[in-house]
């Protein structure tokens, strides 16, 4: 049967060929590798995983997570940024991004220069957390309560210079508490010594945190987020407890070295964009805590230069210093 150039191409599309159409419109022509700054495993794995089998359909390559963890985040920072700009280099990052260079620690590249920002791709609120025997169920009692005993009780964090770690430095500074704080090598052993009693409280990562709390081992007081965690919509957040304009989030996002042409950029953002918005991937970013973004390289600037802004005032007030 004769076939119209409109029916053939028609029936290419239902036979399973679109994808072949995006692939050759793609501006990649070998495997993209995402270079991950955390350890395999972990929440910004998990998402890079989740998210790269939908990439690879729009553009046409495959894509290969390799884990360089360690310094922060700076060891696979200053891989790419080392990289050739040719647009198959990508860093998979995490908050620590924007907080490392005002730490004051050794940055073997320049933020905003060396790297540029191609997409954020996801973000996550924490939870104010505490054992489940201590007697505060509100933000107000939990303030009373270490007023009551400035100085003895400790909160631990993912580490120093994290987003647990600074966010609980700009919480104490607008309550008024004196906590010291205890740093750990991960979100995980700080849970760990959470649910046993060893520290008082903890800005717990929600999408790590949310069986624990489900489960009774750990009471939630409140949510970081600017609006209330879908994971856990009864809670309020520390904005409507007493606390304006206050938000504390974990990200992640995807960086190029700098001088990667721009149209490549577009293209991964837009891919990127695409597969948050499939109706499976949001479920799932739903049942991890997480909220998807897929922001343009713009708006990824403006969020850096925030949070640089934001960390970067706590870190002067309080006099934080990590090398």
């Amino acid at each position: 049967m004769h076939l119209t150039r409109q029916k053939f191409l028609a029936s290419m599309v239902g036979l399973g060929f679109a994808g072949a159409a995006r692939a050759e419109a793609s501006l990649f022509t070998r495997p993209i590798r995402l270079i991950l700054s955390t350890s395999p495993g972990g929440g910004a794995d998990v998402t890079a995983r989740l998210i790269a089998p939908r990439i690879t359909e729009r553009l046409g390559q495959s894509i290969v997570i390799e884990s360089r963890a360690g310094g922060s985040g700076l060891i696979a920072g200053g891989y790419v940024a080392q990289q050739p700009p040719d647009g198959h280099t990508f860093l998979f990052d995490i908050t620590t991004h924007a907080v490392n260079p005002v730490l004051g620690r050794p940055m073997p590249y320049k933020i905003l220069e060396d790297l540029v920002p191609v997409t954020q791709v996801s973000r996550a609120a924490n939870a104010l957390a505490v054992h489940p025997s201590t007697p505060v169920n509100t933000v107000a009692e939990y303030v009373a309560y270490v007023k009551a005993r400035q100085g003895t009780l400790s909160y631990a964090s993912s580490g120093n210079g994290s987003a647990q770690h600074l966010g609980m430095e700009i919480f104490k500074a607008a309550a008024g508490l004196e906590m010291p704080h205890v740093p750990y090598r991960g979100g995980g052993p700080a849970l760990v010594d959470l649910m046993a009693g060893h520290v008082f409280s903890s800005f717990a990562f929600i999408p790590s945190s949310t069986p624990h709390i489900r489960e009774g081992r750990l009471k939630a007081l409140a949510t970081t987020g600017s609006t209330r965690s879908a994971s856990f919509p009864d809670l309020p957040t520390i904005a409507e407890s007493g606390y304006p304009d206050f938000e504390n989030y974990d990200w992640n996002g995807i960086f190029a070295p700098a001088r990667t042409p721009e149209p490549m950029i577009r293209q991964m953002q837009a891919a990127v964009a695409a597969a948050l918005s499939a109706p499976d991937i949001r479920a799932r970013f739903a049942e991890m805590g997480n909220e998807p973004v897929g922001s343009t390289p713009e708006e990824f600037r403006g969020v850096l230069k925030a949070e640089m802004s934001k960390y970067g005032d706590i870190v002067r007030k309080v006099g934080i210093t990590v090398t």
